[in-house]
């Protein structure tokens, strides 16, 4: 399994290795940025803000990110999903804190690592060792898993257990190469 979280703490050790960071997040996200050799810090003095999930995002979140840009601080976050799937429907994602990070402090994302960003793809497919051509990519989400798939041709598979459910119109078009009811399909 290759998440974002892990993807953006390989992506950014390239990019400035052990540098000190601010992380809007859940515990598991500050435990992969520690485990690759970031300093974690909860105030402004940081060279980069990374944005991932974090369900306890608040105003204070927010105003240090706000002042950690004001001193210089860079953005990068781990995906563009605007909501997350949930027992009962949707909650608020990445997305979203990554917009009000943006509104308020008038920066931009330099990366986001996640899919559809080619960067996730790239970590998946070194790690597997094979190429594009034979692998296949299963996901829930047209815009992101499916669209990633197939600006890289791999083959795609689409599982209506997550976000896009068996009712979406964009499903009377072919999508993907093969739509699943679930991923426990996937061993027919």
């Amino acid at each position: 399994m290759v998440n974002s979280s892990l993807v953006l703490a390989r992506h950014l050790r390239t990019l400035d290795a052990g540098a000190p960071v601010y992380v809007i997040g859940e515990p598991p996200m500050l435990a992969e940025m520690r485990a690759h050799g970031f300093e974690v810090r909860d105030d402004e003095r940081v060279r980069w803000v990374v944005i991932a999930f974090d369900r306890t995002f608040s105003y204070a979140k927010l105003n240090t990110a706000l002042q950690a840009v004001r001193r210089g601080a860079r953005l990068i976050a781990t995906n563009p999903d605007r909501t997350c799937p949930v027992e009962g429907g949707e909650i608020p994602d990445c997305a979203g804190m990554t917009a009000a990070v943006e509104a308020v402090t008038g920066a931009r994302v330099e990366a986001i690592v996640g899919k559809p960003s080619p960067i996730i793809l790239q970590v998946a497919l070194g790690g597997l060792g094979v190429p594009a051509a034979e692998t296949a990519i299963v996901g829930d989400r047209i815009d992101t898993d499916i669209a990633m798939g197939r600006a890289a041709g791999l083959r795609t598979i689409l599982v209506l257990t997550g976000v896009t459910r068996r009712d979406d119109p964009r499903l009377a078009e072919p999508v993907a190469d093969h739509v699943l009811a679930s991923i426990a399909d996937l061993a027919d």
